[in-house]
């Protein structure tokens, strides 16, 4: 027999019963657009979180203080905390390599303005912010590179405070009330939106010394340092636990990277996807399971056609082929209607919910049609087996 005999053959039973082959194949094309239509929300959420955590940038080291050490005993923690000083992130300016630095302190405070007040994030930074944190001033200017220690009480306001302090009017140099400390506002930054869940737009950027005065804080709570792309991230982060060992004279802060930070994210995010694939996988068994039902009572049904082939001189091999070639094909048809079932249902979300985050994996794609064909051929093996092994004069007499 040539292949395009199995075909014949097979397909030709695929027609003869259209109903049983459809249910049959119903059941593959429901799991595979399930595993299409879950992997590719899974990937949509995948990259958006992805995509906000990057909009920082994808080269910042960020330095807390305090580092936990275990000491004495199993499970005695040990925390060394010593503040870290506006003086500790310019020195980090000087290792090759670091485009900027940023010393951080954060707060909430009420905001006043023209008899209108706003609780709100303020953020004490220094004039690199928009580099590191790529950030762009929407009108006017951002702090200017003031001493820190003698910076004035000058002001940036994101794009939410100006329009809840501002509505009608021009902020810039107008005269804005942060706690007991009056501000001068010299910009206004453009709608960045809500990274992660902090909107940057109800955020307030003053002098990071001012900060530390308004919160009455000794230290930073963070400095976030930019290196250059291409830059030996390992070798820059080694340069900075030195000097920074040197200057406090103990290993005292928590040094992390942002591509540490994604590594880590991509892979919570890669076992999130796969464990939602799992799940639409579970179809694609009930599937195999009514592939390996019908293709049970299509060999009870045409045990006379097993015979007369038998009996013509068909081998048990190329009996057993021609049953599991029927079944692959079924699934695999399943399996093509289930991909497009899937991907027109997952574009179709994400044209009627823009915010829905979709993104189709085209591996988890072309997997799950594979996994459809290795479904078919693992079910229909039993049935094609005991085809085969018929007696050809038994199965014409039970005909």
């Amino acid at each position: 027999m040539l292949l395009a005999d199995y075909l014949h053959l097979a397909t030709t039973s695929i027609r003869f019963s259209r109903m049983r082959s459809f249910l049959t194949a119903l059941g593959i094309a429901v799991g595979i657009a399930a595993v299409v239509l879950l992997t590719a929300l899974g990937g949509g959420v995948q990259h958006y979180v992805l995509k906000q955590f990057t909009q920082f940038g994808a080269h910042i080291i960020a330095i807390n203080p305090g580092k936990s050490s275990t000491l004495g005993v199993s499970g005695a923690m040990l925390s060394n905390v010593r503040p870290l000083s506006i003086e500790d992130a310019e020195s980090l300016r000087r290792i090759q390599g670091v485009q900027t630095s940023v010393p951080v302190v954060q707060g909430n405070s009420p905001v006043e303005a023209d008899k209108r007040t706003r609780w709100t994030t303020v953020l004490g930074v220094n004039h690199e912010t928009l580099a590191t944190w790529q950030l762009r001033v929407a009108s006017g200017q951002f702090l200017p590179d003031d001493a820190a220690r003698q910076a004035r009480n000058l002001a940036v306001i994101g794009a939410k405070v100006r329009t809840e302090l501002f509505p009608d009017s021009n902020p810039l140099g107008q005269a804005i009330r942060i706690g007991q400390e009056r501000f001068r506002v010299i910009g206004v930054m453009e709608s960045k939106g809500q990274i992660l869940g902090f909107d940057m737009d109800d955020s307030v950027y003053i002098p990071v010394a001012r900060a530390m005065a308004l919160f009455n804080r000794e230290g930073l709570m963070e400095i976030d340092v930019l290196y250059q792309a291409g830059a030996n991230e390992a070798g820059i982060i080694a340069q900075i636990k030195a000097l920074l060992i040197q200057r406090h004279g103990t290993e005292d802060v928590t040094i992390t990277s942002q591509s540490d930070m994604l590594k880590t994210l991509g892979s919570i995010l890669d076992i999130l996807k796969a464990v939602v694939a799992g799940i639409g996988s579970i179809s694609l068994l009930v599937g195999g399971v009514g592939i390996l039902t019908i293709m049970s009572i299509a060999v009870n049904e045409r045990t006379g056609e097993i015979g007369l082939l038998r009996a013509l001189g068909a081998s048990r091999q190329q009996v057993t082929r021609l049953f599991l070639l029927e079944a692959a094909a079924l699934a695999g048809l399943g399996g093509i209607a289930g991909l497009v079932v899937g991907i027109s249902i997952a574009w179709l979300l994400h044209l009627t919910l823009p915010a829905l985050p979709v993104q189709i994996d085209w591996l988890y794609v072309m997997l799950a049609e594979a996994v459809a064909v290795v479904t078919g051929l693992l079910a229909g093996f039993a049935p094609a087996q005991r085809a085969s092994a018929l007696p050809p004069v038994d199965a014409l007499r039970r005909e």
